[in-house]
């Protein structure tokens, strides 16, 4: 049981009916620092039986907390809301090691946190029913709003507390139970943490639930286990599809919020500089592993080397290294199959005619600046060495430009979630729009025109679930709407989009007056 936040806690244990326990298996997952490379924790690798335990955990809960008053649920969102600030930095220290998070990334992620808190606060009084007029005599129609029951959330490694966060304070505001499954690369972060807190907070035994383990282990037995009835997945479109289909089959309400192929689409007229500020923040911010970074920049041609040769100079000036470190900009990426597949679309990309600007390889931790204090390093990777990786080993990739890029272009087609732009040109407005739009993904994006009004126009035109003109596409706010179109996903977080998702309405009739029938 983890008696700190901190990451040299014992975080060793499932969390189950309100007790921290051992799994019911054997198995455990290592879980690596990103700048490091050396083992930080091991957590249990749930079974079946886990989840199994969980899910009747949290149902047994569940029916007493319906029934709870509105101010209990807002004092517990509350209280969440304040730890989340009391511990800031131990939280922040914890996405450091964990989800290889800068400075940026962890205080982002610890605000963003806080706002689902205090939005999902507001829910339990606005948890409100109406009242319709019938068409059969002396009959009143009463609607109301009800919790659905036990709430799935499987969360995804790349901003792992908040992410958990916007479905589990929700659900939980609403009266319902919830079990939580992190990614098996940040379950600490994204579901220990998190259980933690709301153990901090008072919240009664049973109502969250924490399983840690392979997606590949027990990812079906989370989503297709009969007491769930709503799962929110977040993650990639193809993985989405699956849980879509498991979850539908057993006829559980399904909230997907999936991949991303965002452009940031800028006019011939629009201020240059607030549109690279904008770039290279929505692009190299958290090393690109953001769902709703810039994947695209859609460039006029009559500012197109312009914008690319203050591109690479801004991307090339970033400081690159340890999440420990607090200068660092950008960090290592989560891992090596991540990090060895945006390369491939860059090297590809470049093979396929487009020009290296800079980047497009790995910078070796070494060269990159203090990795972190005197407790780092160690002999977590292979070699044995001090810890620092090498070329070959580093996660940091560097900061990447790709001009003369076309839109069928590897880094420009895939999501490539990494710390790369690839700038294509277009020659006006409506080239833009169409290159905007020929992805199968709908998820963010942005504009930057002369104006406003002319961005807005752009804007409504790009075929995408969010839109931010004269900035940039990384923008969440725990109240308003936050969902995708095309196979970016289904469903919606955030304010009252996601309160339709985790309740359900309940229609009663009073008939006052004794009714007449026709036989």
């Amino acid at each position: 049981m983890p008696d700190t936040f901190s990451i040299d806690a014992d975080w060793n244990a499932l969390y189950t009916d309100g007790k921290w326990t051992e799994s019911d298996g054997d198995e455990e997952i290592s879980v690596q620092d990103p700048s490091t490379r050396e083992e930080i924790a091991r957590v249990p690798a749930g079974s079946e039986a886990d989840v199994d335990a969980a899910f009747k955990a949290a149902a047994a809960a569940q029916a007493e907390w319906r029934e709870t008053p509105p101010v209990e649920r807002e004092r517990v969102a509350l209280d969440v809301a304040n730890l989340l600030q009391e511990y800031e930095a131990e939280i922040v220290d914890l996405l450091a090691h964990e989800a290889g998070g800068s400075r940026i990334m962890g205080e982002t992620s610890v605000q963003i946190a806080t706002d689902q808190a205090m939005e999902a606060a507001t829910l339990p009084r606005r948890m409100k029913g109406e009242q319709a007029d019938s068409n059969v005599p002396g009959k009143e129609n009463l609607v109301r709003r009800e919790p659905q029951g036990v709430v799935t959330v499987i969360s995804p490694w790349n901003f792992p507390l908040n992410l958990s966060g916007r479905a589990v304070a929700p659900a939980i505001a609403t009266g319902n139970a919830v079990v939580l499954k992190p990614a098996s690369n940040t379950p600490i972060t994204g579901g220990l943490l998190i259980a933690k807190l709301y153990e901090e907070a008072g919240l009664p035994d049973g109502l969250l639930n924490v399983v840690t383990g392979s997606g590949s282990d027990i990812g079906d037995a989370v989503v297709a286990h009969p007491e769930s009835d709503v799962v929110a997945f977040t993650g990639s479109t193809p993985v989405g599809r699956g849980v879509a289909t498991t979850g539908g089959e057993n006829l559980s309400v399904i909230a997907l919020e999936l991949g991303g192929n965002n452009g940031h689409i800028v006019t011939a007229d629009a201020d240059l500089e607030a549109a690279v500020d904008s770039a290279v923040f929505g692009t190299f911010v958290h090393q690109g592993q953001v769902c709703i970074s810039i994947n695209r920049h859609i460039v006029h041609e009559d500012v197109y080397d312009e914008y690319v040769d203050r591109l690479t100079d801004r991307a090339e000036s970033l400081p690159v290294g340890s999440a420990h470190d607090p200068e660092t900009v950008v960090g290592p990426v989560i891992d090596e199959s991540q990090r060895d597949e945006m390369l491939g679309y860059v090297q590809e990309t470049v093979e396929a005619g487009a020009t290296l600007e800079t980047g497009g390889e790995t910078v070796p931790m070494d060269s990159a600046g203090d990795e972190g204090d005197e407790n780092e390093g160690g002999d977590g990777n292979e070699s044995g060495d001090d810890g620092k990786g090498d070329g070959d080993d580093s996660l940091l990739v560097a900061p990447t430009v790709l001009s003369g890029v076309t839109n069928d272009m590897a880094a420009a087609c895939n999501e490539h979630f990494g710390p790369i732009a690839p700038v294509i040109s277009v020659s006006n407005v409506d080239e833009a729009v169409e290159v905007h739009n020929d992805t199968k993904y709908g998820l963010s994006g942005s504009v930057h025109a002369g104006d406003v009004g002319t961005g807005m126009q752009i804007a409504e035109r790009m075929e995408t679930g969010m839109v931010h003109v004269n900035d940039q596409p990384v923008n969440d706010e725990a109240h308003v709407p936050f969902s995708g179109t095309k196979a970016s996903g289904v469903g919606g977080y955030n304010g009252t989009d996601i309160m339709d998702e985790v309740t359900e309405k309940k229609w009663i009739s009073l008939q006052h007056d004794r009714r007449e029938y026709p036989f």
